[in-house]
């Protein structure tokens, strides 16, 4: 019986994770837009689950900022907004230049390798008609792939989750100023300072890469008002 329970709540997760993933999708192409209503009964014959994945989703993307409660209205898509991006790209700042300062510190040639074979994926997906789908995953990998041998696990998490509430802003950069050259630049700028163990000019670049990022998200934001 025991084994069972056990099958079945495995298998309830895994439903729950492959919702989580898709709405998640969803939300950060702008397919679901903000203040988009998402009622249940219409998602799970969308995708073909009960109601009940479609809850724990629903709150799980709530924890994660992309989708809010309502009183008398249910769960609603999360707006973007200026404020929001000064928020989360201002915690990047204070977390990213610390953990960067420490991984410095400790980083081998190999870990640097790596870095770099992961920023050639980014590069191919900073081309003009690329397919954004995998954009976000992939700058998160080649950042986490400078800070992780800092061995902050906490931290590292919580930029994880960072990442992907900025994940929707960052596509929609791209997609309205094709800002691709800057973002390439200063990516390898980024590496080659810490391939030359520079920790304080790569603090800085590192710095200057989200300050400007928030920057110019506000700016577009900004001008769809």
């Amino acid at each position: 019986m025991a084994t069972a329970v056990k099958q079945i709540q495995a298998s309830r997760k895994t439903i729950t994770s492959s919702v989580v993933e898709i709405l998640r999708e969803k939300i950060i192409s702008h397919e679901i837009v903000g203040g988009q209503p998402l009622r249940q009964d219409a998602l799970a014959d969308e995708l073909n689950v009960s109601r009940i994945p479609i809850r724990e989703a629903l709150l799980q993307l709530e924890a994660e900022g992309l989708v809010r409660f309502a009183p008398h209205k249910g769960a609603v898509a999360t707006k973007i907004s200026a404020s929001e991006v000064d928020e989360l790209f201002g915690l990047r700042v204070l977390l990213e230049c610390n953990v960067l300062k420490t991984s410095l510190s400790k980083i081998s040639d190999e870990e640097l390798d790596k870095a770099e074979n992961i920023l050639a994926e980014f590069d191919e997906l900073l081309e003009p008609d690329a397919d954004l789908h995998a954009w976000g995953a992939i700058n998160w990998k080649f950042h986490k792939s400078l800070y992780s041998p800092s061995e902050q696990k906490r931290t590292l998490g919580i930029l994880g989750q960072l990442h992907t509430n900025t994940d929707r802003y960052l596509r929609l950069q791209i997609q309205l100023s094709a800002d691709y050259s800057r973002a390439e630049q200063e990516h390898h700028d980024l590496l080659a300072l810490c391939r030359e163990r520079d920790t304080r000019t790569a603090v800085k670049c590192l710095k200057s890469h989200i300050l400007t990022t928030k920057k110019e998200l506000i700016r577009v934001i900004k001008s769809l008002q």
